[in-house]
């Protein structure tokens, strides 16, 4: 696992996706866009899990070039399904736009999808990266990157940057987006009133993340809500923004059908070759590796690292690569000096230590932040077979930080063949509902450990009386 790179987080987070009337804007790509999307796009392929190739990314490719061609940028843009659980669009200069199978597998129709890929069209036909881009973003990071130990990954995370990596698009562009989107949507031919729809289909996937996730609300909000905040006065705008087309609500199509028939087979969760988080446990099923961290942590997943967020300030990221000829203290070294920007000596010394039966190098090392004294811990194993892994964690200089810490530190095992192959992917499948079969019929079968809930808020139900015979539905299935 590659660490991260710090221009696509920075680029994702300037041009991830604010009420006024919509301009009149001219659609135009320059060379020198093109050229920032071109370079960027290898980038956050890396960083964001891969394309997902296939007839998906075909269908969200086809889907794409129509709301692209009502926009008057026929063939200029690029569109890409990214093998990402999160439920995130965004969009980058050069007019290349990513939409994740996460927020595929919670849309209900062709046209809420378009609606999507319309509003990321709407934000490159408004120049908005570039306008957020303006801001003094890279001389503000300069700054603050240099208060902790002249670690940018050392800022980043401490927190201290946090909003310098999340900066958003603003009310006026949110909505200028929305508008554009909108436009753009009923010209290609799909019902604009599907914006809304799919606005309140994000609602639902916040409020399932939240009730099945308890307090744990920072990952219960999916990633495109943060990005793009939802709101009551947001869907309302776009409602009325749709009935300013003049049209009514259903005139145009909606082609549920051909979305439903689109979305089966869709690998929904976490991906085996990146592993699963599971609660409190992350296990990797292909390398064989597990850990769980305390009651209260979170867990992110992605191809380059997991993201690890604790109680009283605590942080940091697990991850992994080979053993360099210097044995595990190499590997720290090349770790301090590549990643840290410090020089290994900075680590301070090694503390040798078995660990599930590994053996593990802990190195301690206190830092001054703006906001204190913090302690950074680095602790690597032998994972076998050439290959190490490693958390990385910073936490304030008291003893029940330290002490959560520790106990992430000891859950990291090697995993047997057999709990390996209990890991499954799970998958949307699309069923007809049959005469007489009941809701608790259909979602009792679900691989999930809330199926009610999830295939409610996957078909836009608010009870098990909602469904009837002949009518499709998602399911999520484990296996092929």
């Amino acid at each position: 696992m590659r660490r991260h790179a710090l221009v696509a987080l920075a680029m994702l987070a300037i041009t991830g996706c604010g009420s006024e009337p919509t301009a009149n804007y001219k659609p135009e790509i320059t060379e020198e866009d093109r050229q920032i999307g071109a370079d960027q796009h290898p980038q956050l392929l890396a960083e964001f899990g891969g394309d997902y190739p296939g007839r998906h990314a075909d269908y969200v490719k086809r889907l794409g070039d129509k709301v692209a061609r009502a926009a008057g940028l026929d063939g200029k843009c690029t569109f890409t399904l990214v093998n990402s659980d999160v439920v995130n669009a965004f969009a980058v200069p050069g007019c290349y736009i990513y939409v994740t199978r996460g927020l595929i597998a919670i849309v209900g129709s062709e046209a809420e999808l378009g609606s999507v890929l319309a509003h990321e069209v709407g934000h490159i036909v408004g120049a908005h990266a570039q306008r957020q881009q303006s801001r003094s973003l890279w001389r503000t990071l300069g700054v603050i990157a240099v208060s902790l130990a002249g670690s940018e990954q050392l800022t980043r995370l401490a927190g201290e940057a946090a909003q310098f990596f999340t900066l958003r698009y603003s009310r006026t562009q949110e909505y200028e987006a929305d508008s554009l989107g909108i436009r753009y949507l009923r010209d290609a031919g799909y019902d604009p009133y599907a914006a809304a729809d799919m606005l309140a289909a994000l609602g639902r996937q916040e409020r399932f993340m939240a009730d099945t996730r308890g307090h744990d609300t920072a990952r219960a909000i999916p990633e495109w809500a943060r990005s793009h905040p939802l709101t009551e006065r947001r869907v309302a705008q776009a409602r009325e923004t749709a009935a300013s087309t003049g049209l009514a609500d259903g005139a145009l199509a909606e082609n549920e059908a051909a979305y439903l028939e689109q979305v089966d087979g869709l690998l929904y969760g976490d991906d085996p070759e990146q592993g699963f988080v599971l609660g409190q446990r992350f296990v990797h099923p292909v390398m064989r590796i597990a850990f769980t961290a305390p009651e209260g942590f979170t867990l992110t997943n992605s191809p380059q690292a997991i993201a690890i967020n604790g109680p009283d300030g605590v942080r940091g990221e697990f991850g992994g690569g080979r053993i360099p000829s210097g044995g595990l203290e190499g590997y720290a070294a090349q770790f301090a000096e590549q990643i840290l920007g410090a020089e290994p000596s900075a680590l301070g010394p090694a503390e040798a230590v078995s660990i599930n039966g590994l053996d593990a190098r802990v190195f301690t090392t206190p830092l001054r932040s703006d906001h204190g004294q913090v302690v950074l811990r680095l602790v690597v194993y032998d994972g076998g077979d050439g290959g190490a892994y490693h958390f990385i964690m910073i936490a304030p200089a008291t003893d029940a930080p330290a002490h959560l810490v520790e106990e992430l530190f000891r859950s990291f095992r090697l995993v047997s063949p057999v709990e390996a192959a209990t890991l499954k992917p799970r998958h949307i499948r699309t069923v007809t509902v049959r005469p007489g079969q009941t809701a608790a019929q259909l979602w009792k079968g679900m691989a999930s450990e809330h199926p009610r809930e999830l295939f409610l808020m996957l078909n836009d139900a608010g009870s098990d009386d909602a469904f009837r015979a002949g009518e499709r539905v998602k399911l999520v299935a484990n296996g092929p």
